[in-house]
């Protein structure tokens, strides 16, 4: 073999081998991004902070319902509950101690637990099923009764809310209950399947004299597609409510009615006045 092509054969070997350590560095440099990469992914995944939670909540219920105080991760947390009127109001009220609440898989699913001392009597678990451009919420209760009852909360906590219920200032207890309840968002839409009750008992009013309004009731029931059915009705009282509507893409549409008994109406006109459109002895409650 001439000696000139023994030299080249070694220079080719040699090319090559450099060459395969070069890929081999190149290789392992990438492996050492995609690594890292995945590694702050699973950090930032399992430390997300609950103030994340917290401005999520926020923002999609335009600033009326906020997670104040928010500590912990995403996964277990808690904060406080507030209630306001929206961006820039300047009420709001907070319930009393703190919520509590742990994410954690459960099959393709997360269950979220919530727990409140002051309110809620037994934990309430959210099983969140997320889907090709959807999600879906099934609200399941601890209650041993069956009623689905989710909470009691006092009804003077409705005050962060603002106009009206910032003037009516308004006292008792509301109940919350969910029965056979799953929602689903998709494509911007939310549509509801089975019935939430909320009952408001012993409601009071500081602008009337009268010491009790009545006990209340506010349905929201849904068949899964189209809109919402809203019924209110009064189970006892000085002042009858009354109405229907429906709660869909369009909005929130209700036309409803309070009326009081001859003997109760004077001590009730200013409350009939700031609820409604007065007409006669009626007030007339619209919305949408």
């Amino acid at each position: 073999m001439p000696k000139g092509f023994d030299v080249t054969t070694r220079w080719l070997e040699s090319t090559l081998e450099v060459a395969r350590w070069e890929h081999m560095r190149r290789a392992g440099r990438r492996w050492g991004w995609w690594g890292g990469a995945l590694g702050g992914l699973v950090g930032v995944s399992l430390f997300a902070p609950a103030s994340w939670l917290a401005s999520a909540v926020s923002a999609a219920t335009q600033q009326r319902f906020i997670l104040a105080e928010a500590e912990g991760t995403v996964w277990s947390g808690s904060a406080v509950m507030v209630l306001t009127g929206g961006s820039g109001s300047r009420d709001a009220r907070a319930l009393p101690g703190r919520t509590f609440w742990t994410l954690r898989p459960k099959g393709l699913a997360l269950a979220m637990n919530l727990s409140q001392d002051c309110c809620m009597q037994a934990p309430v678990t959210l099983l969140l099923q997320p889907g090709w451009a959807q999600l879906t919420a099934t609200v399941q209760t601890s209650d041993t009764a069956g009623l689905g009852r989710v909470g009691e909360w006092p009804a003077a906590w409705l005050g962060g809310l603002g106009t009206p219920f910032n003037t009516l200032q308004l006292g008792g207890v509301m109940n919350l209950s969910a029965q056979g309840v799953q929602w689903r968002w998709a494509k911007g839409r939310m549509a509801l399947q089975g019935q939430v009750q909320l009952t408001l008992s012993h409601v009071s009013s500081r602008v009337t004299t009268l010491p009790e309004l009545g006990s209340y009731r506010l349905s929201l029931i849904g068949q899964g597609d189209g809109p919402m059915n809203l019924l209110m009705q009064t189970d006892q009282g000085a002042l009858q409510l009354s109405g229907a509507g429906a709660v869909g893409a369009f909005g929130v549409r209700f036309r409803g009615e309070a009326t009081a008994t001859a003997a109760d109406r004077p001590a009730l006109n200013n409350l009939l006045n700031i609820i409604g459109r007065r007409t006669g002895d009626r007030s007339v409650i619209s919305i949408g």
